[in-house]
């Protein structure tokens, strides 16, 4: 297990069906929905997740532009939407958190 574990944030693009699952693990995420998020710009969603220390899982590569504009942020985890299923990932996100502390994410793209 990680030293420090990541957190989660997913954006709006990212399914709530594997809030449940992935809390029923032990991992603590938060959704746009729960943030009163939903519609905000791609910049307060990074915000919130960056001042609450959570990695931002998504599926719009708007996020990628403002990582490469020199934006900080706890991180983010993308994949394109259609990649993989529900359970796909949800599975991909119990190894990423697993595998990643929070500290080797901080300021990184992993595309999953």
């Amino acid at each position: 297990m990680a030293e420090t574990e990541i957190r989660l944030h997913l954006d709006e693009s990212v399914t709530v069906a594997i809030v449940a699952p992935l809390r029923g693990r032990g991992i603590s995420v938060t959704t746009s929905t729960e943030a009163g998020l939903i519609g905000a710009a791609d910049e307060q969603q990074l915000g919130f997740a960056s001042a609450n220390g959570r990695v931002l899982v998504t599926h719009d590569d708007d996020f990628l532009r403002l990582h490469h504009s020199g934006t900080s942020h706890a991180g983010i985890g993308y994949c394109h939407q259609a990649k993989y299923s529900v359970g796909e990932l949800l599975q991909v996100l119990v190894l990423l958190h697993g595998c990643i502390a929070a500290e080797e994410i901080q300021n990184r793209v992993e595309f999953l």
